[in-house]
């Protein structure tokens, strides 16, 4: 059984369009918090967008968003009358943990990736996260000579002028420093300041802030900074960005080198050699979290090790070797009213309850997903039930317990036949999803697999939304995705149905025929191929190039070719799932209609990726044996940086294999096939020689 938070059991279609919106919504509070300091809503129902956002991206990962907020840091600051500072070292957010088991998962993969045995000892240190606003110092021969925020974590706002009246910054650091050193830490207000602050805002009638971080974040991004001098700001420092010498091997140990310089760093820093250890400093953090002087909102946890910091890098907009460890979320009661059937565009059907309007963590909740049939057993849910429903992490709330099981009550009975076309839905073995099998002849699934086709993943084609294809769809003028460039053809019926005009016509045809050269990779997933995500459509792209090598070799596949087999397996990621399901997809003369027909009309150029220069670029690569400076993992990303094919099996392709301390049969098949073998050693030369 799924997670009770994984958003795993909603289809493609409402995992799309869930992650459209809170692209929109994280966006908007995001700005809103940061630029305007002014938020509509609390913290954590902030952090529950953000989360569900990265749950959903998990679940579904060829669905993530070209304006994805994970792939964003900070805010924009175009519009600041405060000028520029580009960070020479990119300034980036944490991920978050909301459970021990989350905080235990970063360590096991922190451990994975450096390839580290189960006994080898992790040192992370701990620390308060405070609600405050980052900022960067810059020092020069000790001196302060430029402060900036973060921003959107390339380019922030030169705050120097302000950051000179806050007292705890120093101007000079003592001791000897390095000749460039960048403190990074926040800046905040503590809860009595902020508390007078608003009693004289009040007062005066002016701009009452609605917590302590928005207070400081105003007071410290004003223009006159003799505004900033009359704010009781603070500041503490937790890290670094741009260095010309690193004061110490470890974490704590260039902490301590702030600490002596005369930097405030947090009194609950500490180092933990365990897990249990950090579990337990989180709890005696929380314990104390309601009579700290400042607000905080979590524990913020770090690799101690600087050389392991940098072998974890980092992913996306944030660091491998760091992540936040988020205070928990509320919970309320309410009734479920009814429970709804949703069909998506691969015939799932999804349960989804109708609540009575309830206020979760500030927020009023009024439908909930229900995941599946065999959720509804295991929760015995039944419209007219009392249930407690959480937000923990989730924008979509889930129902986690349900108060009023043992009452007598009709049971909801799971449909057994398609509520949109009547067909019959049944669980193939080994799933609990229920799915409608009218396929195409289903009206829910043709749409939606019409809007998937559009989506923003997908071909991204403006104008085109859900109530347009619903319309276009009721005419008789789109039956399959080829269709849509077709709608040219169409422009004066268009022009004759209500709400049409002119400028919003020539708008949408104009938006469709910018997409007759789409990205092959984009173009493939937005087929809705069954297992063929985003991620890996791009896999297959980089691997073949372009969209006929690889239908040559999914037929192959499906003939029984076993060169055409080694070579899809033999692609990071894609297994015999895979290759079934594009050999099946291929198999069908209807899908081969509708492909041979698209492609009459779209012409996707050849799909090239951009990495960086090596000696093994355009190459393919075998990792074989035990690696014992890297884990597997870190080193087909070092290969695809690299422009290299990271690939499981050896083949006549293969153009160089590395092989660890026992390595077997690879490396015997190397040899046989004459391919270049060299050691570990060899390869991180390779890696350094890149760049």
């Amino acid at each position: 059984m799924p997670s009770r938070n994984a958003p795993t059991d909603i289809d493609d279609v409402a995992a799309a369009n869930e992650l459209m919106r809170l692209a929109r919504a994280i966006t908007r509070h995001n700005r809103l918090y940061h630029a305007n300091d002014a938020p509509e809503i609390s913290d954590a129902e902030f952090d529950a967008l953000v989360r569900r956002n990265a749950e959903l991206e998990a679940a579904f990962p060829h669905l993530v968003r070209p304006d994805s907020p994970s792939r964003a840091v900070g805010h924009e600051i175009a519009a600041s009358p405060l000028a520029k500072v580009t960070h020479a070292v990119r300034m980036l957010s944490l991920d978050n943990a909301f459970s021990d088991d989350e905080v235990a998962e970063f360590v096991a993969r922190v451990r994975r990736f450096l390839n580290l045995p189960d006994d080898t000892a992790i040192a992370f240190t701990a620390e308060d996260k405070i609600d405050g606003l980052s900022c960067s110092l810059r020092y020069e021969h000790g001196r302060l000579v430029r402060a900036a925020t973060r921003g959107d974590g390339q380019v922030g706002e030169d705050v120097t002028a302000n950051v000179a009246h806050i007292a705890d910054v120093p101007q000079n650091l003592a001791g000897r420093v390095p000749e460039v050193f960048e403190v990074r830490g926040e800046v905040y207000m503590a809860k009595e300041a902020f508390a007078a602050l608003n009693a004289a805002q009040h007062e005066a009638g002016a701009k009452v802030f609605a917590n302590p971080r928005n207070a400081a974040a105003g007071s410290l991004r004003q223009k006159d900074a003799s505004v900033t001098a009359r704010r009781p700001l603070r500041f503490w420092a937790h890290g670094w960005g741009e260095t010309s010498e690193l004061p110490g091997t470890t974490q704590a140990e260039v902490v301590e080198r702030l600490r002596e310089w005369g930097m405030p760093v947090s009194p609950m820093f500490r180092r933990c050699g365990s897990l249990e250890e950090m579990l337990m400093h989180y709890s005696a953090i929380g314990a104390a979290r309601v009579d700290l002087p400042y607000e905080i909102d979590g524990v913020v946890y770090k690799v101690d090790r600087l050389d392991w910091q940098e072998r974890l890098g980092f992913v996306a907009k944030a660091p491998r070797w760091a992540i936040a460890r988020k205070f928990p979320a509320e919970r309320a009661e309410t009734t479920l009213e009814t429970i709804d059937i949703q069909v998506g565009r691969t015939g799932k059907l999804t349960p989804v309850g109708r609540l009575a309007p309830v206020l979760v963590g500030g927020v009023t909740v009024t439908n909930v997903t229900l995941h599946n049939r065999d959720e509804i057993a295991r929760l015995g849910a039944r419209p007219g039930d009392r249930v407690v429903v959480q937000r923990a992490g989730d924008v979509i709330p889930q129902v986690v317990d349900n108060l009023t099981r043992e009452e007598a009550r009709v049971p909801f009975v799971f449909p057994d036949h398609c509520p949109q076309c009547g067909s019959e839905a049944v669980a193939e073995e080994g799933e609990v999803d229920v799915r409608c099998t009218g396929g195409l002849v289903c009206p829910a699934q043709r749409t939606e697999r019409l809007k998937h086709f559009v989506s923003r993943a997908a071909l991204d084609i403006d104008g085109l939304g859900e109530k347009t294809i619903d319309q276009f769809f009721a005419l008789g003028w789109l039956e399959s995705p080829a269709d849509i460039f077709r709608l040219k053809n169409r422009r004066d019926a268009m022009l004759a149905l209500d709400g049409w005009q002119d400028k919003s016509v020539d708008n949408l045809l104009a938006s469709i025929d910018a997409k007759r050269e789409p990205d092959a990779a984009r173009l493939l997933f937005g087929l809705g191929i069954r297992h063929v995500g985003a991620v890996t459509a791009r896999d297959l792209l980089k691997h073949f190039g372009d969209l006929a090598a690889l239908r040559a070799a999914a037929e192959g596949a499906r003939a029984g070719q076993a060169d055409a087999v080694a070579e899809l397996t033999s692609i990071d990621g894609v297994g015999p799932v895979v290759v079934e399901a594009l050999g099946d997809f291929f198999h069908e003369d209807h899908n081969t209609a509708v492909w041979d027909d698209l492609l009459s009309l779209v012409v996707p150029p050849p799909y090239i990726v951009e990495t960086r220069p090596s000696e093994v670029s355009g190459k393919t690569v075998v990792f074989t044996g035990k690696l014992e400076t890297m884990s597997r993992d870190e080193a087909k990303a070092q290969a695809e940086r690299l422009g290299a094919k990271a690939a499981g099996s050896v083949s006549a392709k293969t153009d160089l294999v590395v092989a660890g301390p026992g390595a077997g049969s690879k490396l015997k098949q190397a040899a046989a096939l004459g391919i270049a073998v060299i050691d570990e050693a060899a390869w991180a030369q390779i890696v350094r020689a890149a760049g």
